[in-house]
């Protein structure tokens, strides 16, 4: 049978019209789809939760694609070193404690395997705001396209309900600064505002990334990189095996706040 231009076009519309209308209320929505975020998300989605995570750019990956300086190699240390395993992820010892893998396979496993677990992901659809109540905390997030938000359009957005949400949207810190701008009340953090990213001390920041995965405000963790800028720690660079726990720190809290 001869391909049809316009059972293509269906095909797209109809299948992409049913994903979006089955995660309009969900269990978990992840903001930012590096390495925490896509580490949440596969965990939550194994245990049986309903989730989805939503990626400003057209690419998922965040800033593993370019390991250091675009030397397309990243490096975790022994601690996380059975999350690459779950993935299957190869990497090579280097020195103790330093191991290196090969910064494509790792994000494109990472996707993969978050996607076949059964989390959904939405590219090039950017967060512009969240939905909250005064007695709940923040219920759910406002989308819109990216190319919408790139053009200055003016185009209302469209709303998904979560009982949970999960910024990590690394450095940018996108959903915590929406909340610390239009939200009443401050965030869990010593000054009730975003603390700011510290410079580089990759011991200290693969450390606290892990200690600063945790709920920043009613409803809302933060993970990654922008648990840090949140709460107040150092940046780490081209090491990623913080960033992988605290994805892992996250989706068990959530998991166990879910039931």
């Amino acid at each position: 049978m001869a391909l049809d231009e316009i059972i293509i076009t269906r095909a797209i519309i109809d299948r992409y019209y049913e994903k979006l209308i089955d995660n309009l209320e969900t269990d978990v929505a992840i903001v930012g789809g590096g390495p925490s975020g896509l580490v949440a998300g596969y965990s939550l989605a194994k245990a049986g939760k309903k989730v989805v995570l939503f990626e400003r750019k057209l690419s998922i990956g965040g800033g593993m694609w370019g390991g250091g300086m675009m030397f397309n190699e990243i490096v975790v240390q022994k601690d996380a070193l059975h999350i690459l395993d779950e993935f299957g992820i190869r990497y090579k010892e280097y020195q103790e404690n330093h191991y290196t893998a090969d910064a494509i396979e790792a994000i494109t496993l990472l996707t993969a395997k978050s996607i076949q677990a059964g989390m959904t992901i939405f590219n090039c659809v950017t967060v512009e705001d969240v939905m909250m109540r005064p007695d709940q905390g923040i219920t759910g997030l406002v989308i819109n396209w990216s190319p919408v938000e790139m053009a200055g359009l003016h185009i209302d957005p469209l709303t998904v309900r979560s009982k949970f949400v999960v910024d990590a949207t690394g450095h940018a810190t996108e959903v915590v600064k929406v909340v610390v701008r239009k939200v009443p009340g401050e965030l869990m953090t010593p000054s009730g505002k975003i603390e700011g990213e510290k410079s580089m001390w990759a011991d200290q920041a693969e450390q606290l990334t892990i200690g600063n995965t945790r709920e920043v405000f009613p409803g809302l963790y933060v993970a990654g990189m922008a648990a840090n800028a949140t709460f107040g720690g150092p940046r780490m660079g081209p090491i990623f095996g913080g960033m992988l726990l605290s994805g892992e720190k996250v989706a068990g809290e959530l998991a166990r706040r879910l039931g």
